[in-house]
């Protein structure tokens, strides 16, 4: 059995992974999240704020003391979109390797095929589209996992939609969105996912437009469908186990969306079942996965905790093992010490 610790840097969420990996699957993973924000004002400057790199670095320090006190003798660290977008990423990098680690701005594919291969190790056997939802981009991959662990990825794309992004650009200008606010988004998030949906053939088996390979199910990941399952569920304290699979209907998410049109960022951040700091973000998120459900026909997601972190260290622990990397690509990996940090 291999113990590794990864750490994944997205445009909201700072995230730790401590997984134990055995025959290429994960026995044993514990996460860690902190909403940090990295992104903040990205989509508009083209810059990462000094103060949210200040806030990640803080997040990472305490990581990398975790991830000691676990007994992970090595550790790897991914950024993703707010990081691929920003001119001046390099200063986050350089503030991360000051902590021992060696950061990697991963492309969109290889987040895709990462998130894939740790979402379908609940699905092994079935075709399926999986959705990362996240901060600054959308990863879509359709595909299937074997039985015998073998991946065939037949479509991976990363798409500039995510929460963050529809946020600032039409959500935030005034306490409450408008009618044309909502609809300007939606069209936004449209634009971002019909040329993807139409070039994989996304579109749900069994609905009008779907072709051959088409998918059987839509499962999705990211804060915000778990939030939503949260939300729906007015889950208090949050319970991983009771969201990991559940299932919303469009109806339900397009019913989430509407209520929280209709709240100030205040209001959402007192909802039963949601994070106050995701609160600013909440209604971005929920445009984009409804939006996507109605380009792809499915009625029904299922949400998943399994997600890039599971991927990850599937990888992570290849590489250590010296044994092919599932998806072709390996991380860096840091060394960590035997004792914890003081």
């Amino acid at each position: 059995m291999t113990r590794v610790a990864c750490i994944d840097i997205g445009t909201v969420t700072a995230r730790l992974a401590v997984a134990d990996v055995e025959g290429g699957r994960v026995v044993r993973l514990i996460k860690h999240s902190e909403i940090c924000n990295l992104g903040e004002g990205v989509d508009a400057t083209g810059r990462l704020r000094d103060d949210a790199i200040g806030r990640v670095f803080s997040c990472v320090r305490g990581y990398v003391a975790l991830a000691v006190e676990a007994g992970a003798p090595a550790a790897c660290c991914t950024l993703t979109s707010a990081a691929r977008d920003a001119e001046n990423s390099r200063d986050m990098t350089s503030a991360l390797e000051s902590l021992g680690l060696s950061p990697l701005v991963i492309p969109g594919r290889i987040e895709g095929s990462l998130t894939f291969l740790g979402v379908a190790q609940d699905f092994r056997g079935r075709r399926i589209l999986v959705a990362d939802n996240g901060g600054g981009s959308t990863e879509l991959a359709l595909g299937s996992l074997g039985e015998d662990g073998a991946l065939d990825l037949t479509y991976v794309r990363s798409v500039d939609v995510g929460c963050r992004r529809v946020t600032e650009k039409y959500l935030q200008a005034a306490p409450l969105p408008t009618a044309g606010d909502l609809t300007a988004a939606h069209a936004f998030v449209a634009e971002g996912f019909a040329p993807a949906v139409e070039e994989g053939g996304l579109w749900a088996a069994g609905s009008e437009r779907a072709v051959a390979g088409a998918p059987e199910a839509l499962v999705v990941c990211g804060g915000t469908v778990t939030s939503l399952v949260a939300m729906d569920a007015e889950m208090e304290p949050y319970d991983s186990a009771r969201v990991h699979l559940a299932s919303l209907t469009r109806e339900k998410v397009e019913a989430l969306e509407g209520r929280l049109a209709g709240l100030t960022v205040e209001q959402r951040a007192e909802l039963p079942g949601l994070q106050a700091k995701r609160a600013p973000v909440i209604l971005g998120g929920a445009v984009a996965i409804s939006e996507l459900m109605r380009q792809t026909s499915f009625s029904t997601l299922q949400a998943s905790e399994s997600d890039l972190l599971f991927g990850l260290a599937l990888t992570a622990a290849a590489s250590l093992d010296g044994t092919a990397s599932p998806v072709g690509w390996r991380p860096e990996m840091h060394v960590l010490p035997e004792r914890p940090l003081r």
